[in-house]
């Protein structure tokens, strides 16, 4: 599959698009079991991968955080698509892939295929916001934009009708294990006023048992977390205690899927 310089591509929906949508709309199903607790993979034992996704899924999550780093965009360097492409075998929860890489639009295509559900881009990394989330949805994933605390949010004004997906950060993109910016609450708020109720909205950073009732009164309903949950031996426990602190029980039912 061959991909132009500007994210461009020659054909209009990548064969893993397909087959990740099996289960109908990936946004519909994320909408369905807001608020929502997404673990965030960057903490997890790499050496048992398998394990602690089985784990997640006994746990009652609906959806993987998976966090890929370049090195450029941020200073740290994570994985990349055979990681994306493992996780995808192991599991049939979406994978929520949040690319804090310059130039994302090169490698949209490949992420896709193998198995992102969504994929969310930093409107610092990207010069036309509207063009790669178009790019992103025509294949076949839901398409979200991310802000780091200092970035204006004005840009949504043209991306609206493009984006399924804002991710507000809650700290610098690019580590884990930092604390919870509040400036995240007003602009959690911002992004509830100005776009439509159907378009997801996402925190990120230093979400714990401390912040997560805020940040689900200023209008989240996905959260990402990492820290709280893995550094705990009884995920299902967290999962449920975040849940209920945002606002959901995590019922029986949903645990032992």
């Amino acid at each position: 599959m061959e991909n132009n310089d500007d994210g461009t591509s020659s054909s209009e929906e990548s064969p893993g698009s397909q087959s990740n949508s099996a289960d109908g709309s990936v946004c519909d199903r994320l909408r369905a079991a807001r608020p929502a607790i997404l673990p965030s993979l960057l903490l997890c034992d790499f050496a048992h991968l398998a394990d602690e996704i089985h784990r997640l899924e006994a746990a009652g999550v609906p959806a993987l955080h998976l966090d890929v780093m370049d090195g450029h965009f941020v200073p740290n360097l994570t994985y990349g698509m055979p990681i994306v492409a493992a996780i995808r075998r192991v599991t049939r929860l979406p994978l929520d892939v949040h690319l804090m890489i310059s130039r994302p639009e090169r490698y949209v295509a490949e992420f896709i295929e193998a198995g992102a559900d969504v994929v969310t881009v930093h409107a610092e990394a990207v010069e036309r916001a509207a063009d790669v989330l178009s790019l992103i949805r025509r294949r076949g994933a839901a398409a979200g934009l991310a802000f780091n605390p200092g970035t204006s949010l004005k840009i949504l004004e043209k991306c609206a009708d493009c984006v399924d997906l804002v991710l507000i950060m809650s700290v610098m993109a690019g580590f884990g294990g930092q604390a919870f910016q509040p400036i995240a609450l007003d602009r959690l708020r911002w992004v509830r006023d100005h776009l439509p109720s159907h378009v997801l909205l996402e925190v990120d950073g230093g979400i714990n048992q401390q912040t997560i009732s805020a940040c689900a009164e200023a209008g989240a309903e996905l959260f990402v977390v990492g820290s709280a949950i893995f550094r705990s031996e009884d995920y299902r426990r967290v999962v449920s205690e975040l849940a209920a602190l945002a606002g959901r029980e995590v019922t029986k039912t949903e645990q032992d899927k």
